[in-house]
């Protein structure tokens, strides 16, 4: 039986052992997201567990319902779909009810959608930056449609030989960040209530399910009557943005790494162009920013980090 998670949680703070980990453990509920859980994911996995499980033993007890929620947040492809269901599963082996909710689930279009929606803004914001800084031609603007044509017009190396580039690279960079994980892109509210009623105690919530194009967009009930803990994994799960978690977690990685760990996974056939490269530059800008907010920080080479020291490390990464 699943019960009393806080008197199990405080039996494993000094006893907790990872148990072996078997290939098909559950991975989430994003649809169609399966990863292979390597070495060190595992080896993340439990350096997170281990520093999360006092913190998660005080939520747990200072809610009524003794239900909380932890989040794993990092960039693209380091590893939260596989720590998260690590996590889930250490609890599960517990006897503490876990589960893992993508927030991958909740963006506000469809991935095809919002790579156009971002697309847009940053060459909207771009051509608007070159009128403004007086750089706007009719001969540019054609050079410019050659370069959008070919998915140049983000990549910095063309600044060389077109430096009036450099001004539509500036201000397309400037409007796409105020658009990337806020408001407009992200269905914070219904996080927040699918969180706020589980930790409520509310046993059968409706959860959204997302594919990756307009006819893959459904309702699930889920039964929470058994769970205690709701593992959000989710880029922008330390976001700030919404209420609801107890336990913020950040899987540290540069820019490079994190393009690096995109790569390897192969889940997007344009992983490797120049826009996704700056959406990436720009996305770990907003981790660093959060990152003094999350309560446990697990680098690359899976050790616990404190903010100094993960600090230094994104410096030095660079």
């Amino acid at each position: 039986m699943m019960d009393h998670p806080v008197k199990r949680l405080q039996q494993a703070l000094e006893t907790w052992q990872p148990p072996q980990v078997p290939p098909d453990i559950p991975q989430g509920d994003m649809p169609g997201d399966k990863v292979w859980i390597g070495p060190q994911s595992i080896a993340k996995g439990k350096v997170a567990f281990r520093a999360a499980l006092p913190l998660l033993v005080q939520a747990l007890e200072n809610n009524p319902c003794s239900k909380a929620v932890l989040s794993v947040s990092g960039g693209s492809g380091v590893g939260k779909t596989c720590v998260s269901a690590l996590l889930t599963y250490y609890l599960n082996q517990l006897g503490v009810g876990a589960f893992t909710l993508s927030g991958d689930n909740y963006p506000r279009r469809f991935p095809e959608l919002n790579d156009a929606e971002r697309t847009r803004i940053f060459r909207l914001g771009g051509v608007r930056g070159m009128v403004r800084e007086g750089v706007y031609t009719p001969e540019r603007a054609a050079l410019l449609k050659e370069l959008q044509q070919k998915d140049l017009d983000p990549d910095p190396a063309q600044c060389a030989e077109y430096p009036w580039l450099a001004a539509y690279q500036k201000a397309g960079r400037e409007e796409l960040f105020q658009y990337l994980g806020t408001e407009q892109e992200q269905e914070y509210e219904q996080i927040e209530q699918v969180l706020r009623q589980f930790k409520e105690g509310q046993e059968k919530i409706w959860l959204k399910r997302m594919g990756r194009d307009d006819t893959a967009l459904w309702y699930e009930e889920k039964d929470f009557s058994k769970i205690s803990v709701v593992v959000l994994e989710w880029t922008h799960g330390n976001s700030g943005k919404f209420d609801g978690v107890d336990v913020p977690i950040l899987l540290s990685s540069t820019p490079a790494e994190t393009r690096e760990y995109r790569l390897a996974r192969g889940r997007d056939a344009n992983a490797d162009t120049a826009f996704i490269t700056m959406v990436l530059e720009l996305e770990q800008q907003k981790l660093e920013a959060r990152a003094p907010f999350a309560q446990v920080i697990v680098s690359k080479s899976c050790e616990l980090l404190n903010y100094e020291q993960y600090k230094q490390q994104m410096a030095a990464g660079r």
